[in-house]
């Protein structure tokens, strides 16, 4: 393979500054501008700032091993980086040297230029700089090291349908071991839930839960009737997400789902169901509820007050599903908080702790990096439950797609494992003018 030269744009390095090491013997282009925009970046207090800081230290140390403008090894096997600036003589007159973007491009133009015999590629998770690369004529690629689906379409929903011969439905209703081959159905994962239809009759069906192949098909525990903290379920997926959220056996449970579908709302009332539980020995001692401080829109800048008081508009939505569920008592709501029984609060403030005996919800977690996601998971002890909620068509964060963002990786990773269980919520149960705009806007 010949070796190739890859122009590393500012945008990959905030999002995983690692990714210096995954363009094996090939040799990276650093331009001088990046090294200005990373620097931009590495007083931020999250996981931008996080990599801007890791990729200043890792050309630090390449610096202190040699000289960066003629190119510093990797490491054995390696490819060379390089630090490099622009030649004006290269760029064509339509880029404008005073735009960033454009300052990168006429980098990759110059050694494109410099070494005709080499493939020059420029990397970058800007879309709209891969448009102008390509008018160019320059070749260039996206960074997608968490890209584990192709489509949004294609994330695992943790639903499936299996036509069964007709005996099987038969005898699942009548409580007899069923269990399904994996040889002879499609690939099944632990805990998804699997619709039986009779191959005989398409209308004849029963929902079931599988384990795996070993392990006889479950039932899947009705909440039409009986409610979790007077929450019922309103068609299967949320019933679905109920059982998922109900079980204790299942640690690590995903919702994902449009606006309205009730998704926070069900993984809360199963919250407070499980931490509030009169009859019996509480199965958690508390209920931690946080999300990522990512607005919407433009931010509205620095906020006076506690930090209490500058946390409680982006905890609004939590808290006004905690008062719905409470019957509209705020006084209640406060008497638990202030006893330490129900946690609100930014993700900030997460990373060091070891949360044991909680059930936890990390609501709006599309906006999550693969990394930010790594960082609360590692920090569950035992005896916790962590519940992952998100529409992957509403990301606030500019660094994360549908495919790429922490919520649709943490689904497509740990699919395979019976510790965690996932469904996606096909329908919006909040109103009917929620449910048109979600669908239609």
């Amino acid at each position: 393979m010949a070796k190739r030269k890859y122009v590393i744009d500012t945008s990959v390095y905030l999002t995983e500054h690692q990714s210096i090491n995954d363009f094996g013997i090939h040799d990276i282009i650093v331009p001088l501008k990046v090294l200005e925009e990373i620097d931009n970046h590495k007083k931020r207090q999250d996981a931008v700032g996080a990599n801007a800081r890791g990729i200043i230290r890792t050309l630090d140390t390449l610096r202190e091993r040699g000289n960066l403008h003629k190119g510093v090894r990797l490491a054995k096997g390696r490819g060379i980086v390089s630090v490099k600036g622009y030649e004006t003589g290269h760029v064509p007159p339509d880029l404008n040297p005073e735009q960033a973007d454009h300052i990168i491009i006429a980098t990759a133009l110059t050694e494109k230029a410099n070494n005709p015999n080499r493939k020059v590629i420029v990397v970058t998770r800007d879309i709209n700089m891969r448009v102008i690369c390509d008018s160019l004529g320059l070749l260039c690629e996206d960074y997608n090291p968490t890209q584990l689906v192709s489509s949004p379409d294609r994330i695992y929903s943790g639903f499936t349908e299996v036509l069964v011969d007709d005996h099987l439905v038969d005898s699942f209703y009548n409580k007899e071991p069923v269990y399904l081959d994996e040889k002879r159905y499609k690939k099944l994962y632990p805990n998804q839930f699997v619709m039986l239809i009779s191959e005989a009759n398409e209308k004849k069906t029963a929902l079931s839960k599988y384990i795996n192949s070993n392990t006889k098909l479950q039932e899947v525990v009705q909440y039409k009737n009986n409610s979790v903290w007077g929450v019922r379920s309103r068609n299967k997926e949320q019933l679905f997400a109920l059982n998922l959220l109900m079980d204790p056996n299942i640690p690590i449970v995903s919702l994902v789902g449009k606006a309205g579908s009730g998704k926070t709302l069900l993984a809360t009332a199963a919250g407070l169901q499980q931490v509030m539980e009169q009859d019996n020995e509480p199965m958690y001692k508390r209920l931690i509820i946080s999300r990522p401080i990512q607005p919407l829109g433009n931010d509205i800048g620095f906020l006076p007050g506690t930090m209490q008081e500058k946390m409680a508009p982006w905890l609004m939505p939590i808290q006004d599903n905690l008062q719905f569920l409470m019957g509209d008592d705020k006084s209640t709501l406060e008497m638990y908080v202030d006893k330490g029984i129900i946690e609100i609060e930014a993700l900030t403030y997460i990373r060091g702790r070891s949360i044991s005996n909680a059930f936890i919800i990390i609501d709006e977690a599309q906006n999550l990096t693969t990394h930010e996601i790594k960082t609360i998971i590692t920090r569950v002890g035992e005896g916790t439950k962590i519940v992952f909620t998100g529409d992957i068509d509403q990301i606030d964060n500019v660094y994360v797609d549908a495919t790429t963002n922490g919520l649709t990786y943490t689904i497509e990773k740990i699919k395979d494992y019976d510790v965690a269980g996932h469904i996606t919520l096909q329908r919006g149960e909040r109103s009917k003018v929620a449910t048109l705009g979600a669908n239609i806007l």
